[in-house]
């Protein structure tokens, strides 16, 4: 136990100086010399922010042995505060998600559940679908992945819940990416409340930056407010500047 707390301090200093390879290489060394029930029994005291500084930088086209051992709980808390990076681009959020909930050994319901019941994982869900806005709102209406007329009526609450436990239009080993396709498949048709409660959070983020992009449009439209283009100036288009001498006025 003494040396768990030893690793469990060089791991946090090693994340604290922004080493996060070294962090790992230190994790990998615990299971490569006492197996993965003491890694585990590490990571179960490892603050939630330390799991993500690990599992989110790490290359997720390989297998990382905390990635591969991260409990649902544990990678649920982790998910949830992943905003505190304000990763823009969501590359991050959806490379962790992948690698943990499609894991060979994974059941990615237990981890759907687990960020689910927290505070703010339909948020990081919704983060998580962010740039597939439109196909996931035509999923949700028709059941295919034609992405939605941005115009077109979305369906309200009440019926997406009507629609929550109807026949899938695609199965899923026809979408088995690994990917936001299947994600999106599993929690509309394995956990539709958990769906609906993402797509209501993913719908108002972006309303609300259409409001925040539209804001920024009528303050350019009030800045240029008073100015003449250079070809109104010419030929009378523009109202000549007043003469204020008396002598001009004279003349």
């Amino acid at each position: 136990m003494t040396n768990h707390l030893a690793l469990i301090e060089k791991t946090q200093s090693l994340i604290a100086a922004g080493d996060i390879v070294g962090a790992e290489s230190a994790l990998v060394g615990l299971a490569d010399a006492e197996g993965d029930a003491a890694l585990m029994v590490v990571l179960e005291q490892l603050p939630p922010k330390d799991i993500l500084a690990v599992i989110r930088e790490y290359d997720h086209s390989k297998e990382s042995v905390v990635s591969l051992l991260v409990s649902p709980a544990q990678f649920a808390r982790a998910v949830v505060i992943e905003k505190l990076y304000k990763d823009l681009t969501r590359t991050h959020l959806r490379g962790m998600v992948n690698a943990v909930i499609f894991r060979d050994d994974a059941d990615p319901l237990d981890f759907l559940n687990a960020i689910g019941d927290l505070d703010g994982g339909s948020e990081a869900l919704a983060d998580y679908f962010s740039d597939q806005w439109s196909r996931v709102e035509g999923f949700a209406r028709s059941g295919s992945f034609e992405p939605a007329d941005e115009y077109g009526k979305m369906l309200s609450q009440s019926a997406l819940l009507a629609s929550a436990y109807e026949k899938p239009r695609v199965q899923q080993d026809e979408i088995a990416d690994q990917d936001w396709m299947e994600l999106a498949w599993i929690l509309r048709y394995e956990l539709p409340d958990l769906f609906i409660e993402m797509l209501m959070v993913l719908r108002a983020k972006g309303s609300a930056h259409q409001a925040a992009a539209s804001e920024e449009e009528d303050e350019e439209d009030l800045e240029d407010d008073g100015k003449v283009e250079t070809g109104d100036t010419d030929r009378g288009k523009a109202t000549p500047t007043a003469r204020e001498s008396d002598e001009e006025s004279a003349i």
